[in-house]
């Protein structure tokens, strides 16, 4: 599919209602790893349907990745707002499955919602885990320590854990779900439809090359990160999951593993939908993740 092409804003748009000023500038954040290894993040640029679009170069990454923006059409600058976190499915720019960000605009979720979505791209099939042994493939670290400090460094987003949600389907839903559970006082709640809930080896769907191991796998399996964290996911629903399209049995014996472990959650079983991004079930995982904004 031909890329956007992609205009740097002028500097009277790029603050865009007094909002962006960091956007505009070269950011590097640093320090991202045990050892020294600075990322740099460049300026803004705008993409079709408003989409503000920054380059990233990491240590932590193979090659560039894209840190992609949708705002409110209005800012208040006196406001800080929740962000969604749109995990993608593939390596690059791959839309083989539909793309999130432009569902995102196609529900019009910025606005309906008063948030700020953001779309974070991968140089390798993104399963949201450390490589054990290969530093350019730290998919987990990149996100935590490059992705968020710069969308809360350059955006107005609410710099703690109630602001941070995660939604995503197939990878992308097993992303949102480990990134939580490993990490639950990081995140506030995360969605995810259609998704291999279950798995217990890495050996379908891409994993191994990115997994590299069993006992690396072992570190973000969803089964034993349920027990595991049980407990401190019993304050409120932390956790949707949603609909099924090739992976109904995951999400039953997902829902039965909650259950059993006492977690609050919400659970829908359908209806079928197709497994990409314009089934349908971005709109519904939004309302349960913000379920008091509209």
């Amino acid at each position: 599919m031909k890329r956007e092409r992609l205009a740097v804003l002028p500097p009277r748009d790029a603050i865009l209602a007094g909002a962006l000023l960091l956007a505009c500038g070269l950011i590097t954040v640093c320090d991202v790893a045990a050892e020294d290894t600075a990322s740099t993040v460049g300026p803004a640029c705008r993409a079709e349907g408003g989409v503000l679009v920054h380059v990233v170069n990491s240590s932590l990454q193979a090659g560039p990745t894209e840190i992609r923006v949708l705002l409110p059409d209005k800012l208040d600058e006196n406001r800080k707002y929740p962000c969604l976190y749109l995990l993608p499915v593939e390596a690059g720019a791959g839309q083989h499955y539909g793309d999130g960000m432009r569902a995102a605009r196609r529900w019009n979720l910025a606005n309906r919602f008063q948030i700020i979505c953001v779309l974070p791209t991968f140089s390798a099939l993104p399963w949201y885990c450390d490589h054990p042994s290969d530093p350019t493939l730290q998919q987990e670290s990149y996100f935590l320590r490059v992705v968020i400090p710069h969308v809360e460094a350059a955006y107005p987003v609410g710099p703690t854990a109630s602001s941070r949600l995660l939604v995503g389907f197939s990878k992308s839903g097993w992303g949102a779900f480990s990134l939580l559970l490993r990490h639950p006082e990081t995140f506030a709640r995360a969605a995810a439809w259609d998704a291999p809930l279950m798995a217990a080896q890495p050996n379908r769907f891409g994993m191994g090359p990115i997994f590299g191991t069993q006992e690396n796998f072992d570190q973000y399996r969803l089964t034993s990160l349920v027990q595991q964290q049980a407990s401190a996911l019993r304050d409120s629903p932390r956790l949707i999951h949603l609909g099924y399209g090739n992976f109904r049995k995951d999400h039953v014996d997902f829902e039965r593993l909650l259950l059993e472990n006492d977690i609050p959650h919400q659970f829908h079983d359908g209806p079928q939908r197709t497994h990409d991004w314009d089934s349908g079930w971005l709109l519904e995982a939004v309302q349960g993740l913000l379920p008091s904004s509209e």
